[in-house]
This record gives structure tokens, sequence and C-alpha cells, in this order.
């Protein structure tokens, strides 16, 4: 199916699964920007009416339905395969922007023709700041940010450059969801492209109300996707080196008396992360082809 998108600069995607107690609200504040814009929400195979309601919508937005649930990276990159305009927004559905979102974050990008990427300010729900941005820690975590300058910008409200998305390959699809924010911002900076904050576009973000940070999948991804992220991303010798680190403390989880209680620690767990580490070695190592241009890495 082909999307026609040509209203504005800018299509605002909005990937939902089970979003049906948020997703309204989400689109209520989409209809009141003060820059006009297309919107086009994914729905991850939802069996809760979230499609519906979405299409139901005064702002009509397009809606695409998945025949899977492909959680937020295969969502954004679906999107993305079907997106042509010059703009496009990535948005929690459990994300509420204030009017002047898209705008800020459109003449963020405008000003700066050497930036791909704008990441907005989130908000909680009583308005202490979230995040700004990402940060990447010497090790390979991605760690929000709530002052100061970024590594990469924070996928549940951010405003990309299309055509340099889809030069540097899209969304990494196969993470499902976490680290597609840090892994692309990474790509795009090793193409030579920059990433902005801009504390002035704010969203209210109902941080989890989807994913439940702290579960089992919760870590799964995270810890999963941060080493595919090194291999596709980071110089060798850091991706080795993250890699024998994380199994050696898997390797000594069992001897070890004061194993922190989390999820994270569990030894099946780390297993099956290593496992699917693995087995999506050729695709990691294939998808890094190209990426490394001899700029100065940030680990």
């Amino acid at each position: 199916m082909q999307f026609v998108l040509t209203t504005g600069r800018t299509t605002v995607v909005v990937v939902t699964w089970r979003g049906r107690e948020h997703i309204e609200a989400c689109l209520d504040a989409l209809a009141k920007q003060q820059r006009p814009h297309r919107i086009l929400v994914v729905d991850n195979a939802s069996d809760d009416g979230s499609g519906a309601l979405a299409r139901a919508h005064p702002s009509r937005p397009e809606v695409l339905r998945l025949p899977v649930n492909t959680g937020y990276a295969g969502g954004i990159q679906a999107a993305l395969e079907v997106c042509t305009t010059p703009f496009m927004a990535w948005l929690n559905d459990d994300a509420m922007p204030e009017p002047g979102w898209l705008a800020a974050m459109e003449d963020a990008l405008d000003a700066d023709p050497k930036a791909a990427a704008a990441s907005a300010k989130l908000l909680t729900l009583d308005g202490e700041t979230q995040s700004v941005g990402v940060g990447l820690t010497r090790d390979g975590h991605g760690v929000d940010l709530v002052e100061g300058k970024i590594f990469g910008f924070c996928g549940g409200a951010a405003l990309v450059r299309t055509e340099p998305l889809k030069a540097v390959g899209g969304v990494p699809a196969d993470f499902f969801c976490y680290y597609e924010d840090t892994d692309t911002s990474w790509r795009l900076r090793l193409a030579g492209w920059t990433v902005l904050s801009v504390p002035d576009a704010h969203v209210v973000h109902v941080h989890g109300a989807t994913t439940n940070p702290g579960s089992v999948n919760f870590h799964h991804w995270n810890e999963r996707n941060r080493l595919l992220m090194l291999i596709r991303c980071a110089p060798w010798w850091v991706a080795a080196r993250e890699i024998a680190r994380f199994a050696l403390i898997t390797a000594l989880l069992p001897v070890k008396r004061d194993a922190p209680d989390a999820a994270n620690f569990k030894i099946d767990l780390r297993v099956r992360v290593l496992g699917e580490v693995v087995a999506r070695l050729p695709w990691a190592i294939a998808s890094r082809a190209g990426r490394r241009s001899g700029r100065r890495s940030p680990i």
C-alpha cells in the first residue's frame, strides 16, 4: 500500500500497539499543532481497537495496519518506506506534544542544514524533564539527558530528515524496540550529520504506558540491542570488549554471592541475549558495511 503524504513538510508517525487508552489524547494534541502536517498511525496488529479509534479521529490520520507486531522500530521503518515528505517525526502513542512542538522542531532543522535530526523536550505528567535527548556512555549505554549537549535524539518525540535517514539504511527494524533511536543517531553522525536538542519543543510523555520498564522484555531488548548497536556502529575493539564483558559477567553469576536482584542479571535472560546476538551477527556485520567513515568515535 502506498500513502501519498503531501500536506505540510512533515509526516508525524505514531506507532501504536494496544494503545486504546491514550491514542486519542495523542491525536488530539497533534490536531492543535501550529504547523501543517500529515499523520500516519502505524497499528502494530493491535487487538484492542486502537486502529479503529485512530481512523475515527477527527484529525483523519492515515492508518497503516501491520499483520504482526513489529515493535516500535519495525513500525517506524514501515512508515519510512511509504513516507514522501522531507521530514518525518517519531512520536510515541502515549506522548502529547504542545501546540508549538512541530513548528519549533522544523525551525531548528531549517536553521541548521548540517543537522539531520532534532530531539524534543519530554516532560512527565508532573512537569519534570524526562529527556532532552540521549547521551552515550563510554561502554555504549544510551542514557536520557535532562540538560546539556546530546549525542542522539530520543525516539519518543523527534524530527528526522527523511532522505538522510534512508541513506544510512533506515531504522533497525530487527531491534523491535529500544536503542533504535541511539543506533540511528550514531549512524547519522558517522555519515557527517549532527543531532540537535530543541528544549522549546515540549511533549508530555506518559513513560512506559505501552511497555513496562524494568520487565524481563524491557531488559532483554535493552541488553541485546545495545550489543547489536555496538557491532553496527562502534569501533570493533569496543564491540568485542563489551560482548566479552557481558559474557564474562554471565559466566560468573552462578558463583557470585552479591548479584543484583534484577531481570538483566538473570542467567537465562543473559544467555538468551548472547544467543540472539550470535544469531544476528551476519546481519549486524553486513549492516555495518560503509558505516565507518574514519570519523572519530564518541567511545
